[in-house]
């Protein structure tokens, strides 16, 4: 039993993370229906800032904001550079998905250059090191932390979609880009704020995976990309409160195959299982409450 128990704790702690990553996924590709294939590398982009901000020694807190704000900055250069240039000269959409594919590789291949092929890891902390036994069960203060920051990220942008301005504009995008130019929305500045969000989130979940497992290497973005894409998939485009759902469930479904099967078929259980949930299911698990309102 205090086995199932652990492997639940570090399910969720891991499900948190890809739960971060998806929701700048579902927002990009889901909501904006635009398909930017550099989430993966806003990701590991922001597990270097956070990384190196933590090497000059600033608190937790201000590491983290770190990486969101890098991370952000990275999305907002790809909508100036790729995606809005890519729309004033009528390119089509699909364009946009092999150039940020470019810029993806580009910023691996920059990160290779600036920071080697080595794996890095973030300095030791002693406080984050301390943890608890419980039943049997072991609890790191980290992964209390990660989980708290994770869902303090989803209850911020929930509340930024629903209760503030920028949201209903972000809805009303997504709705429709005329419909939003009609009532006076300014469509330009509105993706390029959801943009910065996405980003932000990317490079938030880059710093929090990259302590969990204290482990940041230029590579790390490409496999977080394929499960965001599945996880976004799985919880229903379009669809936050899925994708947050859908994270949970991959990062426990992961954990739980290493516990009980191998490590060696950790994504070919898992993919395989998500895989076998679209055939059933092909909107998603979650699709009927997709909600798009104006």
């Amino acid at each position: 039993m205090s086995t199932f128990l652990q492997q639940l704790v570090n399910g969720i702690s891991l499900g948190s993370t890809y739960a971060v990553f998806a929701m700048g996924c579902t927002l990009i590709f889901g909501v904006l229906n635009i398909v930017n294939m550099a989430q993966g590398a806003f990701f590991m982009g922001g597990a270097y800032f956070g990384l190196e901000a933590a090497r000059l020694g600033l608190p937790a807190p201000l590491v983290l904001v770190v990486a969101l704000i890098g991370g952000g900055l990275l999305g907002v250069v790809s909508e100036l550079v790729i995606f809005r240039t890519l729309r004033a000269r009528g390119g089509h959409r699909w364009m946009g998905l092999v150039a940020s594919l470019a810029l993806a590789r580009m910023m691996v291949g920059l990160a290779q250059e600036v920071f080697g092929t080595q794996v890095q890891r973030y300095p030791a902390s002693g406080v984050l090191e301390i943890s608890w036994e419980i039943g049997g069960v072991r609890i790191q203060l980290l992964q209390v932390v990660i989980l708290v920051v994770s869902l303090m990220l989803m209850a911020l942008l929930a509340f930024v979609l629903q209760r503030s301005r920028t949201g209903r504009a972000i809805r009303t995008v997504a709705f429709s880009e005329d419909v939003a130019r009609i009532v006076g929305v300014p469509v330009g500045r509105t993706i390029l704020i959801t943009f910065f969000l996405a980003g932000a989130l990317a490079g938030a979940s880059g710093m929090l995976l990259g302590n969990l497992f204290n482990v940041v290497s230029p590579f790390m973005g490409e496999q977080m990309l394929v499960k965001g894409l599945t996880v976004i998939i799985l919880g229903g485009l379009g669809n936050v409160p899925g994708a947050v759902a859908g994270g949970f469930v991959l990062g426990l479904i992961e954990v739980f195959s290493v516990a009980y099967v191998s490590s060696s078929f950790r994504d070919a259980i898992g993919f395989g299982l998500i895989f076998f949930i679209l055939l059933v299911k092909p909107n998603g698990l979650f699709s009927g409450f997709v909600e798009r309102r104006a």
